[in-house]
């Protein structure tokens, strides 16, 4: 359960400050800022709310293969062109797929934040997941709305993908930009890297050191106290 006490906070610029606890949360009116400017939080899914879907894959079917994610490939195509392959080779089936996701549960933790961030401010979930990797995970965390991307699937074997545009992270926080939000963005891994830069305040969330190393300009954190301080920290920051 998310307990965040009253206490100090730190900004994306390194300051801290003074941040309430959660009987005295913000309510969604009050988290405005820059002259009136309605905020939003752009979160990643897998790492960040849920386990890796693909690393469930790989540890149930033993297919090591299917452990690399988007923490070790930057290049998203590239990612899925390999595992595309892995599937075929294998003969993976998306029933089969879909088995291994009906067994996950968010990370602990994960959906007391989500309510707790929802209470203070709206949020959608970014994520390179699929509309039908996603489904039964966010039955579990009380529908957040998620902008993803598809899968192609005939006779049960999945043959390809559908991206919903290219870039599609970063294009969402410049157009909710140009709706004149406030965002704040969370991430884990190198496709998440675009969006937080791109926001208002980003920070990386349950990042490897690898990542971490990479893009020392982006706060790290490790638990769900710790978010919730720093992203209502920056939704209030003028």
């Amino acid at each position: 359960m998310v307990n965040v006490l009253g206490g100090t906070s730190v900004r994306p610029d390194g300051s801290r400050g003074r941040t309430g606890g959660v009987g005295g949360s913000p309510s969604i009116a009050a988290m405005s800022s820059d002259a009136g400017r309605q905020t939003i939080v752009t979160l990643d899914l897998e790492g960040v709310l849920v386990p890796e879907i693909w690393i469930a894959v790989a540890e149930t079917t033993g297919i090591e293969a299917l452990r690399r994610t988007t923490r070790e490939e930057p290049d998203y195509d590239k990612l899925m062109a390999y595992r595309l392959d892995i599937l075929a080779e294998h003969g993976l089936t998306m029933s089969a797929i879909e088995q291994v996701i009906a067994g996950l549960e968010p990370l602990p933790g994960a959906k007391a934040f989500l309510d707790e961030l929802r209470a203070r401010t709206q949020l959608v979930i970014l994520s390179d997941t699929f509309e039908q990797f996603a489904r039964p995970l966010m039955a579990q965390l009380g529908w957040p709305a998620i902008w993803c991307h598809s899968l192609d699937v005939v006779d049960d074997r999945i043959v390809g993908f559908r991206r919903r545009m290219d870039e599609a992270k970063q294009a969402a926080v410049a157009a909710l930009h140009g709706l004149n939000f406030r965002v704040v963005a969370a991430g884990d891994s190198y496709n998440d890297t675009t969006m937080l830069l791109a926001a208002d305040a980003g920070f990386l969330f349950h990042s490897p050191d690898n990542v971490r190393a990479e893009f020392p300009m982006l706060p790290a954190l490790d638990t769900y106290d710790e978010l919730l301080e720093a992203i209502t920290a920056a939704l209030t920051d003028d």
